[in-house]
């Protein structure tokens, strides 16, 4: 007799299958160049930064960009936790400069500019001590091309041992500052137990000791006009907003910031997020291998429920319109495990059909002077 089970859906396929270090991030250039990231985090890490290239795994923009010394720190990839293609020929390289979680290393936690065209290098910011403290995780980021002489990025900083945040970066002087510094919206939930494949989620050692797994501020996705970001804590299920101009304007203090948050609700427990050209947001829930849809007036959807996406973490969107996702198996890690290693390789990207192109980060600038909003497209 075959008894009732839970049921699944959501129609996704591997794009590609990983059997050596542990991916997190994914990002798809606008002309559908795939680019992938492996922080330092105990696997054997060649490259932190690779591209896809006819089915193989090729360090970018060069195996010398990813081998750092000394006189290398802030000019070559240490440990990367994301990449994003802003879809104007630009991938951007956020590096933790923190392997193994390690504190930052002095100049090495940086934003990096990578001309796709040319594949090299062009501009390298780095982070001064009061923004980039000895606590900080640099996670996600997200930009708007479309404010300021040459834009603004915003990264969460999702420190296990120190305040959450979000950082500014203004990219035409490279200026930062920490915004909802320590915030309860960017802060881990203290009451959240996450349960992942039917057991909690917590730090447990090698020597026996426990502690509670807490993560600030990593998720992170900006609408399509680029005036609301929204970003969430990993040891939560809830989804927050702010304003981008309110997390811009330096004369409202920080602790009045707060009062410029909005709640949207529960939307599961999520590592990345991403936003689509009509202003949905696309967000995982790893605590019940589920990739959920939340529309602009804030009515939430399960798009894709299966136990094969274990552990949902970064997402992009292509400009075929198919949602990209790295799945790592990352709460199978040894340091949740006694010390066991519990992944079982591949890793994977997959993808699924959306039928709707990211959200742009800039303004479309036409002959005659004509300027299209393409967000509103």
């Amino acid at each position: 007799m075959m008894l009732p089970s839970e049921k699944y859906f959501g129609k996704f396929e591997a794009v590609f299958l990983f059997y050596g270090a542990m991916p997190t991030g994914v990002t798809v250039s606008e002309t559908g160049r795939i680019f992938i990231c492996f922080p330092k985090w105990g696997d054997d890490v060649t490259f932190t930064v690779a591209e896809i290239v006819h089915g193989t795994l090729q360090p970018y923009p060069s195996l010398d960009a990813n081998l750092v010394n000394q006189s290398s720190i802030t000019t070559s990839f240490i440990s990367v936790q994301s990449v994003v293609a802003d879809g104007k020929g630009t991938l951007w390289v956020l590096d933790t400069g923190a392997p193994n979680f390690s504190e930052p290393i002095k100049g090495g936690a940086k934003l990096v500019a990578v001309d796709l065209n040319t594949n090299t290098i062009r501009t390298v910011f780095t982070f001064t001590e009061d923004v980039v403290l000895p606590t900080t995780y640099l996670n996600d980021v997200r930009f708007d091309f479309r404010v300021g002489k040459a834009g603004y990025a915003y990264i969460t900083d999702s420190s296990s041992r120190g305040p959450g945040a979000i950082i500014v970066v203004d990219l035409e002087t490279g200026y930062a500052w920490r915004r909802l510094n320590g915030a309860n919206a960017t802060s881990p939930d203290l009451f959240f137990l996450p349960k992942v494949e039917g057991e909690i989620l917590m730090n447990r050692n090698k020597d026996g000791s426990t502690s509670m797994f807490r993560l600030a501020s990593d998720g992170i996705a900006i609408s399509p006009d680029g005036k609301i970001l929204y970003f969430c804590p990993l040891s939560s299920r809830h989804l927050y907003s702010i304003s981008t101009e309110a997390l811009r304007d330096r004369t409202i203090p920080d602790m009045n910031l707060q009062d410029h948050v909005k709640y949207w609700g529960e939307k599961g427990a999520s590592d990345g997020m991403i936003t689509d050209a009509k202003g949905n947001v696309y967000a995982g829930d790893y605590e019940n291998n589920s990739i959920r849809k939340i529309l602009p007036n804030g009515i939430m959807e399960t798009i894709a429920h299966d136990p094969r996406i274990l552990w949902p973490d970064t997402f992009s969107i292509g400009p075929d319109q198919y949602l990209y996702f790295i799945v790592n198996q990352l709460h199978r890690q040894a340091r949740f495990h006694y010390g066991n290693d519990l992944r079982q390789k591949p890793y994977s990207l997959l993808r699924m059909k959306i039928d709707e192109p990211p959200a742009p980060s800039e303004i479309r600038r036409l002959p005659g002077n004509e300027v299209v909003d393409i967000s509103r497209q």
